[in-house]
């Protein structure tokens, strides 16, 4: 498994050009200089690891078809640089197997992740309101639900997660041989 590094996040995103809270403040721009940034980190750890399962919080998928697309929807990323990172994205997409065996979706409400991110505590997410987790959750259910204009590039596996940390491993255990067995689900471009 392959766990964000939030501690060398935390500090990009604190230190370098003031980026506290890029992606929510009003008028902010900056939050596109991070997202690809994060996702390369990401890439370069997962090569590193040796086993037939990876297990990654998030994907470059994640990053064009959620954050990058919620920055240009809700108008904090100028026209230029969402087209610049588009066809970024789509020179990687092409040139690098950027494929997945499966994507596991813990669907959950943007109320319950609010209350877990308070719960949290984090200095840098203090921050962000509802109404972001809320946007964020809709791109999430146009791309991995309701098949809006983004290609699946894998299997979904929709574990309801709106639960207690006892019943939400119950469920991955439930789900464990889907999640943790290699190649059988292979889907990509």
């Amino acid at each position: 498994m392959l766990l964000q590094p939030l501690r060398s996040w935390a500090t990009w995103t604190l230190c370098r050009e003031g980026l506290r809270s890029p992606a929510w403040g009003p008028g902010k721009r900056g939050a596109q200089r991070w997202a690809w940034p994060r996702d390369k980190e990401n890439e370069k750890e997962k090569k590193s690891v040796m086993s037939p399962v990876r297990l990654m919080e998030r994907s470059i998928h994640s990053a064009r078809y959620i954050f990058v697309e919620n920055l240009y929807r809700s108008r904090k990323m100028p026209e230029v640089d969402y087209v610049v990172l588009s066809e970024w994205f789509d020179w990687i997409v092409k040139n690098t197997d950027v494929s997945m065996d499966l994507i596991v979706y813990l669907r959950t409400t943007p109320e319950t992740c609010y209350q877990r991110l308070k719960m949290r505590c984090r200095e840098e997410e203090k921050v962000i309101p509802l109404e972001y987790l809320d946007a964020i959750h809709h791109l999430y259910e146009e791309w991995l639900i309701k098949g809006g204009p983004f290609p699946i590039v894998a299997p979904v596996l929709v574990i309801e997660a709106d639960h207690d940390m006892q019943k939400m491993l119950e469920l991955l255990e439930q789900n464990r041989d889907r999640i943790l067995t290699p190649g059988n689900q292979k889907h990509g471009p």
